[in-house]
């Protein structure tokens, strides 16, 4: 089995910059797999921006939905890095996907892999309780894939302000 990490926190916290240290400390070139879609201005410019930082060292691949099939179909290639498991969720939940399915094969997946992952996540649990019942569902499912996910990689990072933690394995 490769080594698998997954890394989370707040917005704007620095997990995808750990991300991407990570990411290249286990190869160059490595592989963006990027789960956002520019489905407006603001969201094309924020993607701008991190192809921008990345630079020449990473080839992007935008898979919005098929996230297991696409870390299958890398596999065996340059480590990966999976840039965000939140808005891969909300891709499976606005296409209404089943993504307990989708989450189950990913956690499946991730135990089979060869070639290295770091997975980002958001961190939604930690506030207040939302008011709307889709805005719930959404931070119950987040929580939820984020269980699976950490329980099946090997580290687990949490970022803080800029300032990384690793809580798992502890020790």
């Amino acid at each position: 089995m490769a080594k698998s990490i997954l890394i989370t926190g707040g917005a704007r916290s620095g997990k995808s910059t750990l991300a991407e240290r990570l990411t290249l400390e286990m190869g160059r070139p490595a592989l963006y797999l990027a789960t956002a879609e520019a489905r407006d201005e603001e969201m094309a410019q924020r993607i701008a921006r991190h192809q921008a930082r990345r630079g020449a060292e990473w080839r992007t691949v935008t898979v919005p939905l098929a996230l297991a099939e696409a870390l299958r179909e890398t596999d065996g290639g340059p480590p990966r890095l999976v840039d965000c498991l939140t808005l891969w969720l909300t891709n499976l939940m606005l296409g209404d996907r089943d993504w307990e399915a989708a989450a189950h094969a990913l956690a499946a997946t991730v135990a089979e892999l060869r070639a290295p992952v770091v997975f980002v996540t958001n961190e939604v649990g930690a506030g207040i309780v939302p008011e709307n019942a889709l805005a719930r569902a959404f931070r119950d499912a987040a929580g939820l894939i984020n269980q699976r996910i950490a329980a099946a990689c090997d580290e687990v990072w949490l970022s803080v302000c800029g300032c990384p933690l690793r809580i798992k394995p502890q020790g």
